[in-house]
């Protein structure tokens, strides 16, 4: 990348051995479950989370779509965090096509929720309440500054929502990242989930495509929900061939990119004029101080002419994200542009 781009993990290209595996991948029509590719690409990930089967689909929302579509009915309440990304990020989806009610409840600086929260927004049993059906968790957290959630925790809610009849859906589109620095498997987090999503297209470089996993009977009513929403894709080999190299080659070394991203963190955080939030994966995100002798717009723009990008949310304040296309050099050359910015 002639651009330094830490927008986010999304932006990273597909590697030459991908590009060399979509070329010669092995098709077929993947409606009718004949791509042969898709199917090995399903296994590989059922067993990589521990579950009995998974569904390939375009992107990590609609994942996290079919699965709330596949758990729910209209009229149904979901919990979730104020900060979670279908509530955040996903255009409204489960309420706009699947007519399911967001419990949002606050998510805590570590990505959870408290526990007597989750217990206490579950409704009781009355005709003038909605039907409480599933909690959803995402980890690594987004907006909690790429923190992971333990599977201690994980399990604390799994067993909440089981005790009440509900499901535990989890966005896990970066859970590698989660699995990498806790140092377990991935299957470990999803072990009392009955729905887990996780994208090939962030970290793991892949150039389209996520993964939704659960059991047979899940997977089986999932797979109607995916072609209702216009999910169901041909020769779909092509795409998945990256996805197979991503889960072989690109989930250890994501260890690279959370050094890096420490690094960056410890370097952006000697600069006086900007507030730096605690940094646990591949995700730093920063504020400018209230003394701080730039605007945001200033800041970006002065970026750019160095060929540097990163995220901006406004009121959010600013991420950046390392990912395999980001090395040592280009955390030197993005430290140095911030040192010349900020310069007494």
């Amino acid at each position: 990348m002639n651009t330094i781009d830490l927008r986010s993990d999304t932006v990273t290209w597909p590697t030459q051995e991908m590009r060399s595996a979509m070329a010669n991948a092995e098709v077929g029509d993947d409606v009718y479950g004949e791509d042969p590719t898709v199917n090995r690409l399903q296994e590989i990930a059922a067993e990589r989370l521990g579950k009995q089967a998974a569904l390939f689909v375009p992107s990590g929302a609609m994942g996290n779509l079919v699965a709330l579509l596949t758990h729910c009915q209209r009229g149904d309440e979901a919990i979730l965090g104020d900060l979670a990304h279908p509530y955040l990020y996903e255009a409204g989806a489960m309420a706009a096509l699947g007519g399911i009610q967001p419990r949002t409840l606050p998510n805590q600086p570590d990505g959870t929720l408290k526990l007597e929260d989750i217990r206490a927004a579950i409704r009781e049993e009355d005709v003038h309440y909605p039907t409480t059906r599933l909690v959803a968790l995402e980890n690594t957290h987004n907006r909690c500054n790429g923190v992971p959630l333990t599977a201690d925790y994980i399990r604390s809610v799994g067993e909440i929502a089981h005790s009440n009849h509900l499901v535990l859906h989890i966005d896990g589109a970066r859970i590698f990242n989660a699995a990498v620095a806790l140092g377990v498997p991935a299957s470990e987090f999803a072990t009392l989930a009955d729905s887990i999503t996780f994208c090939l297209s962030k970290g793991l470089c892949a150039p389209v495509g996520s993964i939704l996993c659960g059991s047979k009977d899940f997977i089986a009513r999932a797979l109607r929900i995916r072609k209702q929403l216009g999910g169901g894709m041909r020769q779909a080999g092509i795409l998945a061939a990256a996805g197979l190299i991503a889960l072989d080659k690109m989930v250890d070394r994501l260890a690279e990119d959370h050094v890096r991203a420490k690094r960056l963190a410890a370097g952006l955080a000697e600069i006086s004029q900007l507030k730096v939030f605690p940094q646990h994966t591949n995700i730093i995100r920063f504020q400018l101080a209230d003394d701080a002798r730039v605007t945001p717009a200033q800041l970006m723009s002065q970026l750019a002419e160095g060929n540097i990008r990163i995220g901006h949310g406004g009121a959010w304040g600013f991420r950046a994200v390392t990912h395999y296309w980001i090395d040592d050099q280009a955390i030197d050359k993005v430290l140095a542009a911030f040192g010349k910015i900020f310069a007494d």
